[in-house]
């Protein structure tokens, strides 16, 4: 049985998967720079008899596995790009690039993904194409997610599934839901423009701090009002800047936030209306307005039947146990992308091994490695209960109409 192959490979590449993943964190690259980490990608795939090719962007890679003419096509995606931030552990895989860390997880990804190539191509066929897609830049935006629909990476696919690490989650545990799991997320910058005066005569000219003050409180709140609370549509603003001296009203100011909603009806709607809102607020106080609206990355939408075949997979992973309700986040993942082409599911998997959990994006943030191989199990399952749906689905006989 090809679920119980897998499941050997992992157990008996363990070791090794946990060296390519402390590889891969003491050597992090930033998005659209991950020249070395696809080098080293690409060797591995290779080695196992495996043709990768690369994104026209020079960094990802796409990898095919099995490649039955005819059949059925399930993408799995991984993202392979670190963040700007220091790496505070001291651990003897720390990074060894001063101000970058895969503090993501993006390491674990690209490993587990790795693994489920790896070990496919151990077995004798496939029901279909395994299309494994090593993603550039998912933390920049819009995202290479889009990059990869825009090269027609997912043409002729089914279906594709993706995970994440999740510090909430104990190591063997998979998080799962239906519908929207994460939000859009658009950047969003406002520069303010007045004369400039004295603090002593506001009544003489802009006050454009207040003005400021004003967009920065009134818009998130009017924003509310016109869309279903349903969609969780949240502004907050990150950063303002304004002024150098005390008695001084400045001439100019700005303001840099971001727009977050789990709609995506309501996504493609939100860049109108905060335009018109912040230009009305701003306005009304006498200020000159500019906006730079960013459209970032769509909500990921998990599809129903994805979702099905997921659960499928992580119930003979880890178990019913294992398998718990993942809460809805605000974050930003532009797997949502994907969502363009086919249908999508994105799941979580735990990585806490005890202690203080720790959190994404942050320095400190560690994963527990047994989780790599409930990575690997997991999705080598997923691909292949989705191969053997969609088959199935393709060859099931069109019923006959009715000539009435």
């Amino acid at each position: 049985m090809r679920s119980t192959a897998v499941d050997g490979w992992s157990r008996a590449h363990q070791a090794e998967l946990v060296a390519v993943r402390r590889h891969l964190h003491a050597h992090p690259e930033l998005g659209f720079a991950e020249h070395e980490t696809t080098g080293f990608l690409e060797s591995r795939l290779t080695r196992a008899g495996l043709q990768p090719r690369r994104l026209k962007g020079g960094t990802g890679l796409v990898c095919d596995v099995g490649g039955e003419v005819g059949g059925p096509v399930v993408v799995l995606r991984a993202d392979i790009d670190a963040l700007p931030l220091t790496d505070l552990k001291d651990v003897p895989y720390a990074s060894t690039r001063h101000g970058l860390a895969h503090a993501c997880g993006h390491d674990v990804h690209t490993t587990v993904l790795l693994g489920v190539a790896l070990a496919l191509a151990s077995l004798d066929e496939l029901p279909g194409t395994v299309r494994c897609v090593f993603q550039p830049a998912e933390e920049q935006v819009p995202g290479g997610g889009l990059q990869v629909l825009q090269e027609g990476v997912l043409t002729g696919a089914t279906r594709a599934f993706a995970l994440h690490c999740d510090p909430s989650l104990d190591v063997g545990k998979v998080g799962l839901r239906t519908g929207a799991i994460t939000a859009a997320c658009d950047r969003v910058e406002v520069t303010l423009t007045g004369p400039g005066g004295h603090t002593a005569r506001p009544q003489l000219t802009v006050d454009l701090v207040h003005a400021m003050g004003r967009v920065v409180t009134e818009v998130p709140g009017l924003l509310s009002r016109l869309v279903d609370p349903r969609s969780a549509l949240s502004l907050v603003w990150g950063a303002l800047s304004a002024g150098v001296a005390a008695n001084t009203i400045p001439e100019t100011g700005q303001l840099r936030g971001t727009l977050r909603v789990l709609d995506r009806s309501v996504w493609s709607q939100a860049e109108e209306l905060v335009r018109r809102l912040v230009t009305e607020v701003a306005e009304a106080s006498g200020a000159g307005v500019q906006i730079e609206y960013v459209r970032g990355v769509p909500p990921v939408v998990n599809d129903p039947r994805s979702v099905a075949l997921l659960r499928s997979a992580a119930l003979e992973t880890v178990g019913s146990e294992g398998v718990a309700l993942s809460p809805q986040s605000m974050g930003g993942e532009d797997f949502g992308w994907f969502a363009e082409a086919l249908p999508i599911a994105l799941a979580r998997l735990g990585t806490h091994g005890g202690g203080q959990p720790l959190d994404l994006h942050r320095g400190t943030f560690d994963v527990d490695e047994r989780s790599i191989g409930v990575g690997v199990r997991l999705m080598a399952r997923t691909a292949l209960h989705a191969l053997s749906a969609d088959r199935t689905a393709a060859d099931a006989p069109v019923a006959a109409q009715d000539p009435r």
